[in-house]
Formats: C-alpha cells, sequence, structure tokens
C-alpha cells in the first residue's frame, strides 16, 4: 500500500468514524430536537480544544449478532477539552450507535475519562443521551456501570463533576448522574428514571408519559435530582461554561479571583425598602441577594425545589462564595426535609472545593406537623447540622430577622463553627418566638390576669424587649457585631477577607458517619 493509499484509507475511515451512526441517524436526532454527540462537543467546548482518546476502538462482543454492529468508538466521544479557557475531561453519548447503550467498551471510555480527570485535577463532565445497559452484552454492561460508579464516588470531592442530561438516561445509567455533582437538563428531551412508563404500566397499572415521569420538570421540582433545567442544550452549555468559572478546578485549588466591577464599598441603601417594617411579613431573599453580591453574579442552585431555602454560587468583591439562605416567601421559611437535604449537599459541595459559606437568616424553626415527623425530619434536619459542623471553610452568617431554635444552630451558630455572626439591629435570636414563648413561660400569670389578652401581649413585648433583641446574644458572645443594614455588602467583605486564610485541624479519622 503506498502512502497515498495509506491517507486515502485513513480519510475514508476518520470519516467514517465522525459519522457515528450514520447520516439517517444523525437526522433522526434533529427531528427529535436533539444533536449528536460531537455537535454538542463542537457548541459546547472552545473552538478547536478538543483532543478526542479512543476513537477508533471497537465492540469485542459477538453474541446475539451484536457483532455485525460494530461502530468506531462505540457510541461514546470522549477526550479532553477547554471550557472557557479551563481544562475538563468530557465524554458525549451517542445515541445514534445502538441508541447510545453502553457496553464493555462503551464504558471503558468513560471509566479511562474519568481516571485522568482525577490524575490532571480537571472538572469531569458527563453527557447523557443512552437507552441505558446493552443487553447483548449483559454482565459486562453491568460490569461497566460499577466502574463508571466506582469512579464517580472516588472522584467525589476531589474535581467537580457534572452530568448533562440531554436524552433517555434509563435504568442503572441514572445513578451516575445521582452521584455526581450537579445534574443539569434540558426541557422536552432529557428523562432519567428507573424504570420506563411501560415498565411501570405492566407492574402496577399506572399510565404516564416520559416527560411526566422523569422530564427535567419532574426532577428539578419534585424529586430534586436534578438541579438545573434549560429551554435548550445551547442555553445549558453557556450557564455551564459560566458555572465551571466560579469554581476550582480541584480540591487543592482556591476558587478563581476576578474582578466584576462592582464597587467593594457599595453601599446598600435600599435594603430597609426590601425588609418590612411587620416581621410576619414574607418578603424575597432574592432581592436581599441581588442587593449584597456582586451585580448580577448570583448562580441560584435547586432553584424549583424546596424553595423555602435559597443555595447557589455567588461573588463577593470579586471572590466565589456559597449562599446559603432562608426564604421567607415560602413555608415562612421553616426548614424541612427537602431543605435539609438541598442545605446540606449545596454545604458539602462547597465544603470540598474551598468555597467559603455565606449563610443569610431569617428562620422560625424547623417545619412541624406529622407529615414531616414521620418523614424523618429529625434524620434529615440533623444532615444540615452535620454538614455546617463539618465544613471547615470560611463560613459567616448574617441574622436579618428570626432565628430561632434549632434552626438557629444550623443557620448561624457560633458553636456548630460559623466563624463570624453578624446581625441587623431587627435580629431577633431566642428558642422560639415570643408568642410560644410567652405561653410558656408566663403562662401562670396570664391566666391569673383581669384581662389575659392584654397581659398575654405585654408579656410577649417584655420578652421581645428584654430576651430576643440581638444585643443578648452578643452579650454572650453569640454575635460579634451588630450591623448598620446598609453596610451588609462591606461588612461581609471585610468578614470574608479576616477569614480567608482560615486552617481548622480536625481529629483523625476515615470520615464521618453523616445520617443520611
Amino acid at each position: 500500500m503506498t502512502n497515498k493509499d495509506s491517507l486515502r484509507k485513513y480519510r475514508d475511515v476518520r470519516a467514517q468514524m465522525l459519522l457515528g451512526g450514520g447520516e439517517d441517524k444523525i437526522a433522526s436526532q434533529h427531528e427529535k430536537g436533539k444533536l449528536s454527540a460531537r455537535e454538542r462537543l463542537d457548541r459546547f467546548v472552545d473552538e478547536g480544544s478538543f483532543v478526542e482518546n479512543g476513537g477508533f476502538i471497537t465492540i469485542r462482543a459477538t453474541d446475539f449478532g451484536v457483532a455485525e454492529k460494530k461502530y468506531l468508538g462505540d457510541g461514546v466521544v470522549t477526550g479532553s477539552a477547554k471550557i472557557g479557557g479551563k481544562q475538563v475531561f468530557i465524554s458525549s453519548q451517542d445515541f445514534t450507535v445502538l441508541g447510545g447503550s453502553l457496553g464493555e467498551i462503551h464504558a471503558q471510555k468513560i471509566s479511562e475519562a474519568q481516571i485522568l480527570a482525577m490524575k490532571n485535577g480537571t472538572p469531569f463532565i458527563c453527557i447523557n443521551d443512552s437507552g441505558g445497559a446493552r443487553i447483548q452484552e449483559g454482565v459486562l454492561s453491568l460490569d461497566g456501570y460499577g466502574k463508571i460508579f466506582r469512579n464517580n464516588t472516588l472522584a467525589s470531592g476531589v474535581i467537580p463533576q457534572f452530568s448533562v442530561i440531554l436524552g433517555p438516561c434509563a435504568g442503572g445509567a441514572v445513578y451516575s448522574p445521582a452521584i455526581t455533582d450537579f445534574v443539569f437538563m434540558v426541557d422536552g428531551i432529557g428523562h432519567m428514571y428507573i424504570t420506563g412508563p411501560d415498565v411501570i404500566k405492566a407492574v402496577t397499572g399506572e399510565e404516564i408519559s416520559h416527560d411526566e415521569l422523569g422530564g427535567s420538570v419532574a426532577h428539578c421540582v419534585k424529586s430534586g435530582n436534578a438541579h438545573f433545567r434549560f429551554s435548550s442544550e445551547d442555553e445549558c452549555f453557556a450557564f455551564i461554561r459560566k458555572l465551571l468559572s466560579y469554581l476550582p478546578s480541584n480540591n487543592r485549588e482556591l476558587p478563581p479571583v476576578a474582578s466584576t466591577g462592582d464597587p467593594a464599598d457599595r453601599v446598600n441603601e435600599d435594603l430597609f425598602n426590601i425588609l418590612p417594617d411587620d416581621p410576619k411579613k414574607p418578603y424575597d431573599m432574592r432581592d436581599f441577594i441581588r442587593e449584597i453580591f456582586d451585580a448580577d453574579s448570583f448562580l441560584e442552585v435547586h432553584a424549583d425545589f424546596a424553595t423555602n431555602i435559597v443555595v447557589g454560587f455567588a461573588k463577593l468583591a470579586g471572590r466565589t462564595v456559597g449562599v446559603f439562605a432562608n426564604q421567607p416567601k415560602i413555608l415562612a421559611a421553616s426548614l424541612d426535609i427537602n431543605s435539609s437535604d438541598k442545605g446540606a449537599r449545596f454545604i458539602r459541595f462547597c465544603d470540598c472545593f474551598n468555597i467559603p459559606i455565606v449563610s443569610l437568616v431569617d428562620v422560625p424553626g424547623y417545619l412541624p406537623g406529622i407529615a414531616q415527623e414521620h418523614g424523618g425530619i429529625i434524620r434529615h434536619g440533623a444532615k444540615l447540622l452535620f454538614a455546617i459542623a463539618e465544613a471547615s471553610v470560611p463560613k459567616i452568617a448574617l441574622i436579618i430577622r428570626k432565628s430561632y431554635g434549632g434552626s438557629m444552630i444550623a443557620m448561624s451558630s457560633k458553636t456548630l463553627g460559623y466563624d463570624r455572626v453578624l446581625a441587623f439591629p431587627t435580629a431577633e435570636i431566642s428558642v422560639m418566638g415570643a408568642e410560644g414563648a410567652a405561653n410558656v413561660i408566663f403562662r401562670k400569670e396570664i391566666k391569673k390576669a383581669a384581662n389575659p389578652i392584654e397581659k398575654r401581649q405585654e408579656k410577649i413585648n417584655e420578652f421581645k424587649d428584654n430576651f430576643m433583641n440581638p444585643y443578648v446574644a452578643a452579650s454572650f458572645g453569640f454575635v460579634d457585631d451588630i450591623i448598620y443594614p446598609k453596610f451588609s455588602r462591606i461588612e461581609l467583605i471585610k468578614s470574608l477577607e479576616m477569614n480567608i486564610t482560615k486552617r481548622e485541624e480536625k481529629p483523625s479519622k476515615k470520615h464521618g458517619n453523616i445520617p443520611l
């Protein structure tokens, strides 16, 4: 074979590899509103930066006629690329090849990309578009999933891991996204479920559509299995690019610092306009967040799930911080089962990757009710306490209004590990609200009074004035400073700067046993 013949063969074979399952299958993807695996990489990563691994590899299985369906790359494109200048390793499943099903070699390619990401200390991104395990390869497929799950687990807390659901993700395939740090879904095309609608109908008689069962709304709003949803693949890719710019590449790095152009000495004149005079009246905590942190920097996580708490990343004088805030608009900002899980998971991510935590506090307690108690609010609420106590990153709390009971400990307690606690003059810090406290402490006095209603109100006011104001907590050292609200941004920046080099020694142990 001449040199020209070799080059001609190379061009032919490479063209075949780039086509995946063929032009007809790619056209079918487009008809479903989906991009092909390689088109996704072209849209997602920095131009010309993708370096492919294993593009010419093929399956070794021969049973059930699968040997006649060999495709170069075996249904997944893997390699390394840059996104916004940041090096990542990435895999993109190709639905045009055997429905993106996962077999031995397919799994091997993803596993190798995961291992390289860990070795190089870069984020790992998996684009999921697969019908699940390749049945023809039997136990080899299951073994392949096991390798991926183990690598996900080993990489957890070492490098950021993203799962992007841009097609079906069924059966065993769903557990890799569930282990990773963040799950992204696109409306109408991304679906996750253990068993599909047909199996559910056959087993339980229940009828449900693919979207209702495992679409983006189902997982971003109801189950909490996904963190972000988007209307298009391009919108999803653009958001991930921005999110990556907030994060370190691995657990040994600090988050990047970049000027946002928002002055560190900006005064928050509008904060008192946001905060109602009536302490029982709700307001939107997101308005507080937008006012205090760098302009347009807040990236909310799990925005549609457990909405009584708000978590996300923001910039404070150019530094990435994790925002952990109560939401008075929902359930009066009470903590419940789902919000405890949501907060604990987010806090642990921040702690893994050296991201300081800023807690904005306005919380009346844990949500009462039989459903909450029997659903395990004790166990779930303990996750939040565990996560905060375990976190060794700088932790700053700002008490805006209420900070009561066990939720006060979770959101703002120095003894749980907050490094600096600030409070507004409007802050109320207590075991419980004044009404409940008065009923307990002054029960007999109120009952004997000539006018019990008037006496009760008198005692409520007395308790508020003498025991709940922030100066009492400050006198015991539980609040470090009481600040004027319009200087909130300035004070938080100072508090962050004074703790940014924090180091904390912990008892030697293999790992803690979080109350899962």
